[in-house]
């Protein structure tokens, strides 16, 4: 009998996913549990695995198109067998799946979010590419009222930037004329000596979210960065204490001790707490501060919530596990949702100082970490080597204004260089 493929459900707040990749073709054989298709909601690529062993009968929906929770998006079932009634079937769930108003439920462990319209006529959901959804949110804009250019009119995130321009509402980028691009590029080498890539990436899946996502919030957003450094001897200190005959797995990392005192930071300046969806500004209540992990193929933030209210330990098995999952492709979109600010640490690497991050839209701000050095510090009039940490805040400068970013990184600074304050 055949199986249906469909579009999971991977949280509370999920209502559509992209189909992303297809791992087989059609007629091709999988076995009950492979890995038949990987989804793609605007945070994270999730595999997904066949309901049944046989044959993939038909792709319904292909890679790039996004559908609501619930839809059928391929079939299994054995060779030759008959599905039209199940394809039949399928258009009517896609409508019920999407009925409403297309709003997403707010789930009641992360602040509510704004949602632009994403109905047209009678109700019917507009279809939109996650970034362009993400856009039109941000802006304010109804996805109803854009003309799409993608497949069966669905609204890309081009459309959506080219409304914003209309509207006056995004800054247009200079036109550059074809004689001129054709002018800045390098003469071709003679002869044999062209340059040929020896392999391509499609520019797709999560490269190509994070890729929509970073441009969107560097088009919408006047980021301003201030760099700061921290002298983290005591909290070295502190940390070695805490660590010894602690096992490896178990040890309170670095990260733990910022992510703390950021959030003890958040709470003392409530101003970088915050986002800007259309023309309201929210200062959130929750402190729920993402921590960027680095993947083969990208980047994601898993959520710590409510960190202000945990102790160090609580923060670094967290960090620790969420980590764990986001590599085995095991987050879920809850745990990447409800964020208010974000830490992106590059300190592991060794060879970062500071960065100029980039926001993760919509909040206010994201705290970039660069690694630990040793540098000669005057102390009380004298000289001494110290271990000095990087650190570079970039702001929404529509959100909050130079002033309170100064004082919050003073905050800051206060929490890294004498921990045990923030520990009581």
């Amino acid at each position: 009998m055949a199986a249906p493929v469909v579009m999971p459900k991977l949280g509370l707040t999920m209502t559509a996913g992209a189909v992303a990749q297809w791992n087989v073709g059609e007629g091709e054989h999988v076995d009950l549990g492979q890995v038949i298709v990987e989804v793609m909601t605007e945070k994270i690529t999730y595999q997904v695995e066949t309901p049944a062993a046989g044959v993939l009968l038909k792709v319904v929906v292909p890679e790039g198109e996004e559908v609501p929770v619930g839809a059928l998006i391929g079939v299994v079932g054995e060779q030759g067998e008959d599905i039209s009634a199940l394809l039949a079937g399928s258009a009517g769930a896609v409508v019920a799946a999407a009925g409403g108003d297309g709003a997403a439920p707010t789930s009641s462990a992360a602040p509510a979010q704004v949602a632009a319209s994403s109905a047209g006529a009678g109700g019917a959901r507009v279809p939109a590419s996650p970034a362009a959804r993400k856009l039109a949110e941000e802006l304010g804009m109804d996805l109803a009222g854009i003309q799409g250019s993608g497949p069966g009119g669905r609204v890309t995130l081009d459309d959506v930037t080219r409304a914003a321009e209309s509207a006056a509402m995004v800054p247009t980028a200079p036109q550059v004329t074809s004689s001129e691009v054709v002018a800045a590029l390098p003469a071709e080498p003679a002869g044999d000596a062209g340059l040929r890539p020896s392999t391509e990436v499609p520019y797709s899946g999560m490269r190509r979210a994070i890729g929509e996502r970073m441009a969107t919030s560097w088009t919408v957003s006047p980021m301003v960065t201030h760099h700061a450094r921290a002298d983290v001897h005591e909290l070295r200190q502190l940390l070695a204490q805490v660590n010894e005959g602690r096992a490896s797995r178990e040890k309170i990392s670095v990260t733990a001790a910022v992510v703390m005192a950021a959030a003890r930071a958040l709470r003392e300046v409530p101003r970088l707490n915050a986002s800007l969806t259309g023309d309201t500004i929210r200062l959130w209540d929750e402190i729920n501060v993402g921590v960027a992990v680095a993947l083969d193929d990208g980047l994601i933030v898993p959520v710590v919530r409510q960190a202000d209210t945990k102790t160090l330990g609580e923060i670094s098995r967290e960090v620790g596990t969420l980590a764990r999952r986001a590599r085995g492709n095991k987050l879920t979109p809850d745990d990447v949702t409800g964020g208010t600010f974000t830490v992106s640490s590059l300190g592991s690497y060794g060879s970062v100082d500071w960065f100029t991050p980039i926001i993760n839209q919509p909040e206010a701000a994201i705290l970039g970490v660069g690694r630990i050095v040793d540098e000669v510090l005057a102390l009380d009039g004298q000289p001494a080597v110290r271990p000095t940490m990087g650190l570079s805040l970039t702001f929404d400068h529509r959100v909050v204004d130079g002033g309170p970013v100064a004082e919050w990184l003073k905050t800051l600074l206060d929490c890294l260089e004498h921990p045990l304050q923030m520990l009581v």
